[in-house]
């Protein structure tokens, strides 16, 4: 009878062993079989149609985009490149773009053109500020400006332009004035582009527009029409670590240093 109960606990062992033997493949060879993505969720980073340059007058979304940034980035008012996307198709959503979307940023050819609204110096006026030839190979001026920007604050700049620094840095206090730094529409006011706080964006005309960053208050909305001079927003220090304007000027969507530009 020993002898027989022996080998029935052998054999009961030998089958746990076996059944658990059988789980641990059933469950490895489950472990193997790709997962599904979740449904809804488009990734296009790493697709060939996201390495492929965009048309002319289109932009290609990269990781990391916003239709704000897309927009200042060329030039445009964030509204204005929603709308041209929502009339080229009608299913367009400016807050859902993907990385390989194509973004139109330029007037569709049926839009007119828009008009100045600050006017440029004559020829002659052109002239007589245009800097000598010897500066003409610095690479942050830009000969014959079109156009004569005010100082938009008080202040010391503290911040020069440069590589890293799309525009410059004027420091004061919380709560002192941000003027227009010339006449425009404002075609962004809010604070959704990382970095720059609350900000306020004004199209002087088809080439230059000015931005205002870091204000504690914003006295303007998208659509204004501003003048010279105009109190726009008041000082701040958001998304920044110190009371200052950034201000940045842009030429067809590139900036520049606006102090030559500065009367």
């Amino acid at each position: 009878m020993k002898s027989i109960s022996h080998s029935m606990t052998n054999l009961s062992k030998s089958l746990l062993v076996a059944i658990l033997s059988a789980s641990l493949v059933l469950i490895t060879g489950c472990s193997t079989t790709p997962r599904a993505k979740p449904a809804g969720v488009i990734d296009r980073s790493g697709g060939s149609t996201s390495n492929e340059p965009a048309p002319p007058g289109y932009y290609r979304v990269k990781k990391g985009d916003t239709l704000a940034r897309i927009a200042l980035d060329h030039g445009q008012g964030p509204r204005d490149v929603a709308q041209w996307n929502k009339a080229e198709n009608p299913n367009f959503n400016p807050n859902v773009i993907e990385v390989g979307d194509l973004i139109l940023i330029k007037p569709p050819a049926s839009a007119k053109a828009a008009k100045p609204v600050d006017s440029k110096p004559t020829a002659s006026a052109q002239k007589v500020d245009a800097p000598a030839p010897a500066e003409t190979s610095k690479p942050e001026v830009v000969a014959e400006p079109g156009i004569r920007l005010s100082w938009p604050a008080k202040g010391k700049v503290t911040g020069e332009f440069n590589e890293t620094n799309k525009g410059i840095d004027i420091a004061g206090k919380v709560g002192e004035p941000v003027l227009a730094a010339a006449d425009g529409k404002v075609v962004y006011a809010g604070n959704s582009l990382r970095g720059y706080g609350n900000l306020v964006i004004v199209k002087h005309d088809n080439t230059y527009l000015t931005a205002y960053a870091h204000n504690s208050k914003l006295l303007v909305k998208e659509g204004d029409s501003v003048r010279k001079g105009q109190k726009i927003a008041e000082m701040g220090d958001t998304d920044t670590n110190s009371a200052k304007l950034h201000f940045e000027l842009r030429v067809n969507g590139k900036p520049v240093n606006p102090t030559p530009y500065l009367q």
